[in-house]
C-alpha cells in the first residue's frame, strides 16, 4: 500500500498520517501548509491542489495505490462559493490526477455531515441534499464531482461529523477556553442530540475503509464520528475534565436574547460570541447514521472519556491558559 494523502497537515490528516507512519505504510502528504508535526517533515510534498499540472506530477512521481483526499477549506465563512475552490476545483482537480494514474486502487475522498443542515432530519438516501450554507453546497458539489468522475478504481466518500480532540485549530481558543475560563454557559434542559466524533476514531474508521474487501465499501458513504450523543452530556464531560465541575446552566431565552445582541454588533462589524446561526446549531438537533459504519466495522475504538482525557493532556501542554 502507498498512500497519498492530501490534507496531511490538517487537524485530521495529522493524525491520520500519525496512524500510517506507526503502520510503516509507504506515504506521501501533498499540502500547501507545513506539517504540525516536526516527524512529518520528511513525508510533506509542497503542492496545491488547485494547481493541476503541479498535481499531477507529484501522482505520476509517488505512483499511489490509495489516495485519500483530506484537503478542503473547512470553514462556515465566505461570500461565495469561489471562496470554497479547494473544495470544488482542488476535488476536480485530485479525480484527474487519479484518472491519470494507473497505479491508483482506492479513493477515499471527504465530504461532511453539513451537506445536511442541522434539523433537516436524517437522509433518506446518500443524495438526499439539504446543504448547510455555502461550506456545505460546496461538499455536495465534491460528492457530484466524485460520483461523475467515473473512475475504473474503488472510490468511497467519507462525511466526518463534528470532530474534536488534540490539534483542532479553532476550539482550543473558543469553546474550551471559555469553558477554562468558567465564563461558558449552556441552555438549561438541553434535549439535543449531536453527533461528535473523537479525531482517532475518524482516523480508525478511514482505516478500515481503506482495508475493507472493495465490494463492502465501493460507491458507497459513510458517516464517521462517534454514535450521537446528548449535546449537554459531550459538553458537561469536557467541563468536568477541564474545571472539575458541570458547566452552568441558562435559560434558552437569555441566550436567544443575546444571540439577537450579537446580530446587532455584526451589523456593525463586531464580532460578539453568540449570534443567530450559532444559537441556531446549539439548540437543534442534529444526529447522523452512524450505526452503518458500526454494522459494518464495529464500534470506533475510542471511549468518550479516552478522548477527553487525550485532548486536555493536550491542551495543558499548550501552554498559556491551559497552565
Amino acid at each position: 500500500m502507498k498512500i497519498l494523502c492530501t490534507g496531511g497537515s490538517g487537524f485530521i490528516g495529522t493524525h491520520l498520517i500519525d496512524s500510517f507512519l506507526a503502520k510503516g505504510i509507504e506515504l506521501i502528504n501533498v499540502d500547501i501548509a507545513k506539517p504540525k508535526k516536526q516527524t512529518h517533515n520528511a513525508y510533506w510534498r509542497e503542492c496545491n491542489i488547485l494547481d493541476l499540472d503541479s498535481l499531477k506530477e507529484v501522482f505520476r512521481e509517488f505512483q499511489p495505490s490509495h489516495i485519500v483526499h483530506l484537503a478542503a477549506r473547512a470553514t462556515m465563512e465566505g461570500k461565495s462559493l469561489d471562496d470554497f475552490r479547494d473544495n470544488t476545483v482542488g476535488t476536480a482537480n485530485v479525480l484527474e490526477a487519479v484518472k491519470k494514474t494507473a497505479s491508483v486502487s482506492r479513493v477515499v475522498i471527504t465530504s461532511s455531515q453539513h451537506v445536511r443542515k442541522p434539523g433537516s432530519g436524517l437522509p433518506q438516501h446518500d443524495e438526499d441534499f439539504a446543504p448547510h450554507g455555502l461550506y456545505g453546497e460546496s461538499k455536495v458539489i465534491t460528492e457530484q464531482l466524485t460520483r461523475r468522475a467515473e473512475l475504473s478504481c474503488t472510490w468511497t466518500i467519507i462525511r466526518p461529523t463534528t470532530v474534536w480532540g488534540p490539534w483542532h485549530p479553532f476550539l482550543p481558543g473558543g469553546l474550551w477556553t471559555m469553558m477554562k475560563r468558567g465564563v461558558y454557559f449552556h441552555p438549561k434542559n438541553d434535549p439535543v442530540i449531536r453527533s461528535y466524533g473523537y479525531v482517532k476514531n475518524v482516523v480508525w474508521g478511514i482505516g478500515k475503509i481503506l482495508n475493507a474487501p472493495p465490494n463492502i465499501v465501493d460507491k458507497r458513504v459513510f458517516y464517521l464520528g462517534d454514535e450521537p450523543i446528548k449535546q449537554s452530556e459531550w459538553i458537561d464531560s469536557f467541563s468536568l475534565a477541564l474545571i472539575a465541575r458541570q458547566t452552568p446552566k441558562i435559560p434558552k431565552e437569555w441566550i436567544f436574547f443575546l444571540a439577537r445582541i450579537g446580530d446587532i454588533f455584526e451589523k456593525i462589524n463586531i464580532r460578539f460570541p453568540m449570534n443567530s446561526p450559532r444559537y441556531f446549531n446549539l439548540t437543534t438537533t442534529n444526529p447522523v447514521p452512524i450505526d452503518t459504519v458500526i454494522k459494518q466495522f464495529g464500534a470506533p475504538p475510542y471511549s468518550l472519556d479516552q478522548g477527553i482525557a487525550e485532548t486536555v493532556l493536550w491542551l495543558k501542554n499548550k501552554g498559556r491558559v491551559w497552565k
